[in-house]
């Protein structure tokens, strides 16, 4: 169902253009759905914009089909706006149109030339991943961006992007040499460089193309000193319609430089050719300390001097936020904390170049300044030397617009005027005054930015739900860019104008018709992301104002503030979109990266649930209230049946499309851990399938999944007769097509009676624990068993038991309790409830005896101290160990060094949610003589039981295609530590992994 639009566009209008489109030959994918439109109705900024549908072109010729239909006259009051990466802080993909999605299929990088340095790509090419393809030739693409990993070029194109290092490397529009843009009409344009003779050819040619190369070298010609006048002369010069730079310092004509910063207003950009440099060999990053941010700020002049490639600046809030993120456990070591002198601001100083001597030396020459000028007062420096140390370093600091959205409470930084860049050397007193500014209305907020080129990302901090608070945004937008005028700068220095363009005219002046006419002759009838940078002349709509557009606030105001401040993880996700990672060796997002499907990210399923949430309490209908009732199953049948019955019929419910998004979670919590937000895919992905389940009845597979736990044990007393069953075809067709599961693991036949004798296990009891003496505690262990390892794997125990034994600890055997995990997943909460209170009391119990406790596999371990801690009851679980945290402390150092090679391919859950776990395991290896390296991986595309359900198997094999298949067959043998990957491998590969126990049980000493 499509939504109704304002008069002027009747919603009907947007199907018609649909069902045009569709007869056109387009081949891409058209969605109308609710689900697709909700997910693309926010970007990273603090607006929502919900399209009349979304399409996603495969190529440039599905592009010309949308345009040449938007030229037809009876379609000029359809509205279309180009997305990428979906990553603007300004909204400028946000549309109550048509979005046009380039980043699902057109993503290619279609040719790389080496020797003249120039790479050409689609539009939806992700930046990290050009740069991936183009470090083998040792080249790269240099604008720098903090949302590089999922930020597409066509996006860096259309809003003229730059960040990091832009004093040397310039902006995007500086690495453009060719642009393939359709215009409105389907004509395609080919611009580049041109001399005279060149640019009076293009002027010559009929149709748009000619008519815009027409109009740009009029404007060019005939008003070259007022564009000299209005532009200001900063590194980040003024971006969208960039006029100043028609004419390159060659003296050419180069109509990409209003393309450039355009913003999809004035075509679509859907090829580009790049300018690639070689990389710098060596770099050397200098981090020095301050006790006041304005210091930081103050010392970036003489910095400066240096001529460093950048100079990145982060204060005290930011600083505090990394602290507690995953990634702090890398770059500690650059910030030692003093309790007597806090920290309150770092400039972050790079250095680098190919010859490493050349570097160093300007280092200890910039070192020297530092401690001898006493301009300002520093705490101290670190270096971070290498290129992988300045990365780790610089992945801090691109996590920065996310970790700000990470604070506590409801008063949270935002982003609207947190661009602004002013002459580098009068930021600091600019930053003074715009801080007086957020003072006088009582707001905190954070900052952090590019001091070298006078832009500092300033978020004031506000409660969007709260209307008072969210009446702030338009006045302090409106003092903030008069402020930054005044000092000779620009409201928009780096994230383009979007929902900001109204103070575009105030900037341009006398120029701004101009633009208007340039408008006019691409987009005559405003239907290229209308409202954004300026209008076509005479255009009765105008620009879009800052609070002239729904904000997110706006509709999480009507969610109750119970059912809010319940969902906090879906409500407080800010857009950043670092779930969009594109890297496929990175475990953020499994199910986003297999399916190129936004609903299946956790932005997406976040954006799902607070609308579900909206319309739930819409309807009248409690959640909470349900979710504690927890409706009686047998009473709740027929009902259940019957929507069913409706749901069959087509009946429509917004809520299957949130379960289809939700039943594709792989529940690996790499969200949980990864996302700055920390937003927590599979908390609300359960309590979100315990409500649907009170309405819609569940299928027979998630009942057996939830009882695997309960019901294994007693299945264990015959395992042969349970493999030969599970194994025969006449079973597997039958789990496929009537249960929907595939590829069931067997039973274990492995004797672990025998090593509970030679080991001489106990049962781990209150009495027995308590009855040994100190020294016996000291060197024993309670291991708290886990269905998988103990019933599929228990060769996997029985070996963790022999090497406890070996190191000379006694081992004692926790009695078997369901964990719930299983339960959890499915969104069985009651039952996890019950589950999560009787494991929690018996290892508390056990725990209070002095006896460390210790688990085997992560996925298992770690909901002791995740989803434990949520359940009433149950909050005081004690810890329970993974075995790498123990034996980092059991196992001594040996003398003797052996040969191996090993590579370690952690659980994602293992490896997000306790990033210490891998160094862990590299110590351990360490003290056996052996060597251990860390393999960047994705995941494997199993987790759990998702793997085994019929419904995910094919994207199942996608996920482990796209990294964990090609991480086998290199050098080194890897390992594995979770029991699911172990599995995918095998079913997939036909290859048994070994746990990293194995590889330790093999070399570790009898401990005498």
């Amino acid at each position: 169902m499509i939504a109704q639009l304002p008069a002027q566009v009747p919603a009907a209008h947007y199907s018609v253009f649909l069902e045009a489109l569709r007869g056109s030959g387009f081949r891409g994918q058209i969605s109308a759905d609710y689900g697709t439109r909700t997910v693309l109705a926010t970007d990273n900024s603090i607006y929502q914009r919900l399209p009349q549908a979304a399409v996603f072109p495969l190529d440039a010729e599905d592009v010309a089909r949308i345009a040449t239909l938007m030229g037809h006259e009876r379609f000029r009051e359809i509205r279309l706006t180009p997305r990428g990466g979906g990553t603007g802080t300004n909204g400028q993909s946000l549309t109550d149109g048509i979005v046009v999605d380039l980043s699902r299929h057109m993503n290619q990088i279609l040719e790389i030339n080496v020797e003249q340095r120039w790479v050409r790509v689609q539009a939806g090419v992700v930046k990290d991943q050009l740069n991936a393809a183009l470090k083998p030739h040792g080249l790269f693409f240099a604008p720098e961006l903090s949302t590089s990993n999922r930020a597409t070029i066509g996006g860096m194109i259309n809003t003229d992007a730059s960040g990091q290092g832009s004093c040397t490397y310039g902006k995007t529009r500086d690495h453009v040499l060719e642009l393939d843009t359709v215009l409105l009409g389907g004509e395609r344009l080919h611009s580049q460089p041109i001399d005279d003779a060149a640019l009076q050819q293009a002027c010559a040619q009929p149709g748009r193309v000619g008519e815009v190369h027409r109009m740009a070298a009029d404007i060019a010609e005939h008003q070259r000193e007022l564009i000299e006048r209005t532009f200001p002369k900063l590194n980040r010069c003024l971006t969208g319609y960039d006029l100043a730079h028609l004419r390159d310092e060659q003296g050419r004509f180069n109509l990409n430089s209003v393309l450039c910063g355009a913003e999809g207003s004035l075509g679509y950009v859907v090829e580009a050719k790049l300018n690639v440099l070689p990389i710098p060999k060596y770099a050397v990053l200098v981090n020095v300390r301050y006790s006041s941010f304005m210091d930081a700020l103050r010392d970036a002049n003489a910095l400066m001097a240096h001529k460093p490639l950048s100079i990145e600046t982060v204060d005290s809030k930011v600083l505090l936020l990394a602290m507690k993120d995953i990634v702090w456990h890398s770059v500690a070591e650059y910030f030692p904390e003093d309790a007597a002198r806090p920290t309150l601001g770092i400039n972050l100083v790079e250095f680098c170049g190919d010859d490493p001597a050349e570097v160093n030396a300007r280092v200890a020459a910039f070192v020297a300044h530092l401690q001898s000028d006493s301009s300002v007062e520093r705490l101290g420096h670190t270096l971070a030397e290498g290129a992988e140390a300045v990365t780790r370093v610089y992945v801090m600091r691109k996590r920065s617009v996310g970790l700000l959205g990470n604070v506590a409470g409801e008063v949270r930084p935002q982003p609207f005027v947190e661009d602004t860049a002013v002459p580098p050397e009068r930021l600091a007193d600019y930053i003074a005054e715009f801080r007086a500014l957020l003072d006088s209305h009582g707001l905190a907020y954070g900052m952090f930015g590019h001091v070298d080129a006078g832009v500092l990302h300033v978020r004031p901090a506000l409660d969007m739900k709260d209307p008072a608070q969210a009446a702030l945004v338009k006045p302090i937008s409106d003092a903030v860019a008069a402020l930054t005028k005044r000092y000779g700068g620009l409201l928009w220095g780096e994230h383009g104008k979007g929902l900001r363009s109204e103070y575009v005219p105030e900037y341009f002046g006398e120029l701004y018709p101009a633009l208007q006419r340039l408008k006019g002759a691409f987009d005559p009838y405003n239907q290229l992301n209308p409202g954004k940078i300026c209008t076509p002349p005479d255009s009765a709509e105008g620009l879009t104002k800052v609070d002239g557009v729904t904000l997110r606030g706006d509709l999480d105001r009507s969610i109750d503030e119970r059912v809010w401040q319940s969902f906090t993880s879906a409500v407080h996700c800010n857009g950043n979109g670092a779930c969009y990672n594109y890297d496929p060796n990175d475990a953020m997002c499994p199910s986003w990266k297999a399916t190129r499907q936004r609903q299946h990210s956790p932005k997406g399923r976040a954006s799902l649930i607070r609308e579900w949430l909206r319309l739930q309490g819409a309807a009248n209908i409690d959640v909470l209230a349900v979710s504690r009732g927890r409706l009686d199953w047998l009473k709740g049948l027929p009902q259940r049946l019957r929507n069913r019955w409706m749901q069959r019929r087509g009946q429509a419910d917004f809520s299957h499309e949130v379960y289809e998004a939700m039943a594709g979670c792989l529940a690996c919590k790499s969200c949980a851990g990864q996302c700055p937000i920390k937003v927590n895919v599979p908390d609300f992905r359960s309590r979100f399938l315990e409500l649907y389940h009170t309405r819609y009845q569940r299928p027979l597979r998630d009942y057996l999944i939830g009882s695997l736990e309960f019901s294994i044990p007693y299945l264990a007393h015959a395992p042969a007769a349970y493999n030969a069953v599970m194994g025969s075809k006449w079973m597997s067709r039958l789990l496929a097509d009537g249960v929907g599961m595939v590829d069931s693991p067997l039973l274990s036949r492995f004797n672990f009676q025998a090593t509970l004798s030679r080991c001489q296990v106990g049962v781990a009891s209150v009495p027995t624990l308590r009855e040994l003496s100190p020294q016996q505690r000291a060197r024993s262990i309670v291991l708290v068993q886990d269905a998988f390892t103990r019933y599929f794997e228990t060769s996997l125990l029985a070996g963790f038991i022999d090497l406890a034994d070996r190191l000379g600890y006694r081992v004692f055997l926790a009695p078997y309790s369901a964990n719930g995990k299983p339960l959890h997943v499915q969104g069985f909460l009651g039952a996890f409830a019950k589950a999560a209170v009787r494991n929690a009391r018996q290892l508390k119990a056990l725990a209070d005896c002095g006896v460390p406790l210790v688990g085997l596999d992560p996925a298992m371990t770690l909901v002791y101290r995740q989803e434990y801690t949520h359940v009433p009851g149950a909050e005081q679980c004690p810890q329970v160990l993974l075995p790498q945290e123990w034996l980092v402390d059991a196992l001594p150092q040996q003398a003797v060094t052996h040969a191996g090679d090993f590579r370690l391919l952690a659980h994602c859950t293992e490896k997000t949610n306790v990033p210490a776990s891998t160094g862990q395991w590299q110590k351990v290896f360490a003290r056996l003589g052996l060597r251990l390296t860390t393999e960047a991986t994705g995941c494997c595309g199993m987790s759990g039981t998702y793997g085994h359900e019929a419904r995910n198997h094919d994207t199942s094999k996608t996920i482990f295609a796209q990294s964990w298949a090609g991480k086998l067959e290199q050098a080194g043998e890897p390992l594995a530590t979770g029991y699911s990957c172990r599995s995918q491998v095998k079913r997939l590969a036909d290859r048994q992994l070994r746990h990293p126990l194995e590889v330790v049980l093999q070399y570790a000493e009898r401990r005498v």
